[in-house]
Formats: C-alpha cells, sequence, structure tokens
C-alpha cells in the first residue's frame, strides 16, 4: 500500500527523509525475507486466480486464505486506524485498467483484457513484507503490454543500481529517465516508502527525479529496507481519488500499472525480499 507523497507518518514521527531511518540487521533482513516470502506466494496465488469472469473480492478471499494458512496477518485491512469499521475495509488493494492504487476489492467481474495490478503486505512474527504486481488478462492491447513491461523495467533497472554510497536521487532519476523515454505517465502522488516492523517507515521513496540533498533524497546504506513502487500510465499521469475514499484512478482513465518490490540494501547492492 503506497502512501501519498505529502502524508507524513505522524504516528511515528517522521518529519522528512534524513530522519529516523531504521537499519535493519542481517538476521531482522532475514525476518523480513520470510514475511517477503508469503507475499510472494499471495500475489502468485492471485496471479493463477486472476482469470476472465471471477470478481476481485474472490481473489482478494484467495489472498486472506492464502497468507493466513502461512501464519502471517494483513497489513491493509483496517488501515491506518486498525479498527472494526475503520480505515480500509478489504485485506488487499485490487485496482483494474484506469484505476492505479488502492483499489478496493468488491463486485467488479475480471474481463478478457484487463489490467490487473494486486498489491499485498502482510506481517509475519513482527515483521513487514510489502509487494505489488500488475497480471494482464488473456489477451491484451500491444499498449497495456507495454504499459505493463516497461513498468516492471523500471522497478528491476531501479533494483540493478541500488548500491551502498549512492543517493536515491540518482536512482529516482534513473527510473524516470526510463520511464519518459517510453513516452509514459508516471504517478507522482503516491510513493514508495521505508519498511520493518512497520509498514510505512522512513525514508519516502519517490519513483521519479528528485533534487539532490532535498529534504526527499536519502543516502544508501547497507541494513536499509525500501519497497520501491513504480506506477506508470499511458497517460498524463494526473490522479483522482473516487468517491470510496480509496480508488486512486488516472483523470484521463488511462489504464496504469503498478510493480513493487521490498528490497535490502547489502555491502555487495540489493537483496529483493519479495521473491519465492
Amino acid at each position: 500500500m503506497a502512501p501519498a507523497r505529502s502524508c507524513p507518518y505522524e504516528q511515528n514521527g517522521m518529519k522528512q527523509n534524513r530522519d529516523t531511518i531504521i537499519l535493519k540487521s542481517s538476521a531482522e533482513i532475514e525476518r523480513m525475507r520470510a514475511a517477503g516470502r508469503v507475499v510472494a506466494a499471495t500475489l502468485e496465488a492471485c496471479a493463477k486466480a486472476c482469470v476472465p469472469g471471477v470478481t476481485t473480492r474472490q481473489l482478494d478471499d484467495i489472498a486472506y486464505e492464502t497468507f493466513t494458512a502461512l501464519g502471517a496477518t494483513g497489513l491493509f485491512y483496517g488501515y491506518p486506524d486498525y479498527q472494526p469499521g475503520n480505515g480500509y475495509p478489504r485485506h488487499t488493494c485490487i485496482s483494474v485498467n484506469e484505476e492505479i492504487v488502492h483499489g478496493i476489492p468488491g463486485d467488479r467481474i475480471i474481463r478478457e483484457g484487463d489490467l490487473v495490478s494486486v498489491d499485498c503486505g502482510v506481517k509475519l512474527d513482527g515483521w513487514c513484507g510489502d509487494s505489488a504486481r500488475s497480471i494482464l488478462v488473456g489477451a491484451v492491447v500491444p499498449e497495456t503490454r507495454r504499459l505493463v513491461e516497461a513498468t516492471k523495467r523500471t522497478l528491476d533497472d531501479a533494483i540493478l543500481a541500488l548500491r551502498p554510497g549512492r543517493r536515491w536521487s540518482e536512482i529516482g532519476g534513473l527510473m524516470q529517465d526510463y520511464a519518459e523515454s517510453e513516452g509514459l505517465g508516471i504517478i507522482r502522488e503516491y510513493v514508495g516508502h521505508g519498511i520493518g516492523r512497520a509498514m510505512h517507515e522512513a525514508p519516502k521513496v519517490p519513483n521519479y527525479r528528485v533534487k539532490p540533498g532535498s529534504p526527499e533524497d536519502f543516502l544508501l546504506r547497507p541494513g536499509l529496507v525500501i519497497a520501491i513502487e513504480p506506477m506508470l500510465t499511458l497517460g498524463k499521469g494526473q490522479t483522482v481519488t473516487l468517491r470510496d475514499g480509496w480508488t486512486v484512478v488516472t483523470r484521463d482513465r488511462q489504464p496504469a500499472a503498478h510493480q513493487e518490490h521490498t528490497v535490502a540494501i547489502t555491502a555487495d547492492g540489493a537483496d529483493i525480499l519479495t521473491l519465492p
């Protein structure tokens, strides 16, 4: 689940990226990997079930059954208040076509040619994992396939470029340059985030170039764990939040894709924690 760019993590006292970043030990990263594997298994189960005729609520039920059977609890239901009747109402975010993020699973029926993005976060033994995948349903138009492939490459290229001593302004710049070279719009209102014992920790992780040394910039150091989640669209990248207060769509109703991994910075580069 991506926090809004402008939303401060007030419950943790986090004001800007250069403050209160919590580095993780090797042992803690391994515990996060266990949570990440549960997320990966959950997304794989959803991908296999994402066929024409299934509803987004049914996919959400499959996700819940999967991560619960593996001993994890979901991070999304009830967020941010975690009180019955308050906060986010389902266990995953499932966003279809023009929906970018935070789509609420319900009665919407998946159809041939749809682009379905599933975002899942869990906690296992006190540690969090968070990942998202855009799924192509059956035969899709070439431009939609290109969008999904480019969004995945944006994430993959960012991960390959991670190493201690670099600043996020460099990585975000690489992401922006590639997306723009493909003629794609970048969603800027929603960003990645640090992650650990809480789903949303410092720093915020923009999917675009930020000014070097600015409050949005940060240094990559061993032990830093972040959720990187580019969101791209065939349109201009402007967003609207629907009346449900959660579902974010593209203003021009062009399709959007969302890819995310939880990644640890190591002495040698990067370690993806949300792989099977």
